[in-house]
């Protein structure tokens, strides 16, 4: 008798451990999966229920899932928590809520159906709306970057790789997620519901062409309110631009997004493009005052385009620091080869990656010798025809 009291006695402390273990494991802030997945039951409450409260056995029948399974219970219960429906996986019934309605009722304008999505799926999940908050307007950085806003934030965030991922799969899906300038952009939804009644024939939502968005100094400058001090913060990017779409277009969005402005934020600069700023392809008024008063201009020598050759010779001529750069697979023209020009290999994506840190560097280093001293990186004006200043 003694030994089998023993034995219950030592059988209750081994499971005394597990207990409290599962009695204090962390609750996710957010629903364990993507709010396109939980979807599926609201829409199924939509075509089998026109919408309306449904027995839950009835429903699954209808979806042809089974009420045991894991993987059922698990979209019922994160439905619940994206706001989708009300009833847990237990539940005799399923019913849609208000918003979860107007975010599945195709009778809805679509402006309002993808509003209710995004208060769903961004707005009233604690850890994405701060990660949306924070980024919106911005570029994505790498996750170990977001990771660190959610460790930073107070919101005990138990597995921040599922949290991070599930976020950024919500707004690619709702289409907040937007390549812009050769990076990953996430555009607020203001600026989503603005573009929806563009529509095509397909039904599909026509945007406008992705560039670079604007810095605040370009308004500045348009608005005619820029300091000497503001000038003293812009670096202009000569480039090479293109048309949409166009290999030229692609490779200045991709030098710019991932060498150009992060070798230059180090260095306080705003980097400013043309079509920022006017019409690509133009030689405006605009670029004149921007190649005249930049502090610093980066001239990206690729392809060999007439305009970007005509613009660094406006800043040679002037005498102003300026940073030459060509990929690897054009061959520098005479005229200005005498000045220190960076290449970089862009073969293919094995050649260039692995290098961006370095190319990075190598940019903000030249860039610290240009503004110090603008002789120092070569100027065939001064090289050749000294008297020309005379």
């Amino acid at each position: 008798m003694a030994t089998a009291k023993k034995k219950s006695v030592a059988a209750k402390t081994r499971t005394k451990p597990a207990e409290e273990a599962a009695r204090t494991r962390t609750a996710r802030p957010y629903p364990a999966s993507s709010f396109q997945d939980a979807l599926d039951l609201g829409n199924a409450i939509m075509q089998h229920a026109a919408g309306e409260r449904v027995r839950r056995l009835t429903l699954l029948e209808k979806m042809g899932k089974s009420a045991t399974s894991s993987a059922t219970k698990m979209m019922i219960t994160n439905s619940g928590k994206y706001g989708i429906t009300t009833g847990s996986y237990a539940a005799d019934f399923l019913e849609l809520t208000p918003i979860g309605s107007i975010a599945v009722n195709p009778a809805k304008a679509e402006k309002e159906r993808r509003k209710s999505a995004f208060d769903l799926a961004i707005d009233g999940v604690a850890p994405f709306k701060l990660l949306y908050d924070h980024y919106k307007g911005k570029r994505l950085p790498e996750r170990e970057i977001i990771k660190d806003i959610l460790r930073d934030s107070g919101i005990n965030v138990p597995d921040l790789d599922e949290c991070v991922d599930t976020f950024i799969v919500n707004v690619k899906d709702l289409g907040l997620l937007r390549t812009i300038g050769g990076a990953e952009t996430l555009i607020t939804v203001e600026q989503l519901l603005e573009e929806l009644p563009n529509v095509d024939g397909s039904g599909t939502t026509a945007r406008a062409p992705a560039t670079q968005p604007a810095p605040p100094i370009v308004k500045k400058v348009a608005d005619d309110s820029a300091s000497a001090s503001d000038w003293e913060k812009i670096c202009f990017y000569i480039t090479p631009i293109g048309a949409d779409d166009s290999v030229e277009r692609k490779h200045a969005d991709l030098f710019m997004s991932s060498l150009v402005q992060p070798a230059l934020a180090e260095l306080g600069l705003t980097v400013v493009r043309a079509d920022q700023i006017g019409e690509a392809g133009m030689i405006t008024t605009q670029v004149l005052e921007y190649l005249k008063k930049s502090k610093l201009a980066i001239a990206d020598l690729s392809y060999l385009n007439p305009n970007v050759f005509y613009e660094v010779a406006l800043r040679h001529a002037l005498r102003l620091p300026v940073v030459q750069l060509i990929r690897k697979a054009d061959r520098l023209p005479f005229d200005v080869n005498q000045s220190r020009t960076l290449i970089f290999d862009t073969s293919d994506i094995y050649s260039l990656v692995p290098k961006l840190q370095t190319y990075r560097a190598e940019i903000a280093n030249q860039a610290r010798k240009a503004i110090e001293d603008p002789e120092s990186v070569g100027n065939p004006v001064s090289v050749f025809y000294p008297d020309f200043y005379k």
